[in-house]
């Protein structure tokens, strides 16, 4: 969860749900404004939510907005997708 559509679309953990922390913009990314809304429409707030992004950075971010928001069963991948691939983690696209 977190991961832009484009990279999402190009692998993910089976079974994960994508919600964009940030979307491309132009040369840079900008926050999606609908992130918490969108989050809350998915999962309950004691919930057990996996963040991860492509890097670890974006998920960062996204994880301590949800532990702010009051979610508490709130883990982060650290090093992201490409950490999770690179221990052999199931993949689909």
């Amino acid at each position: 969860m977190c991961r832009t559509p484009e990279e999402f679309s190009a692998g993910h953990a089976p079974g994960a749900i994508n919600i964009p922390y940030m979307y491309r913009a132009g040369s840079g990314m900008t926050k999606n404004p609908k992130f918490l809304e969108e989050v809350s429409s998915h999962f309950g707030k004691d919930d057990e939510i996996i963040v991860g992004c492509q890097s670890g950075k974006r998920s960062l971010m996204a994880a301590t907005d949800l532990l702010s928001a009051g979610f508490s069963g709130i883990t982060d991948i650290a090093g992201g997708y490409a950490a999770w691939t690179q221990i052999g983690l199931p993949t689909e696209l």
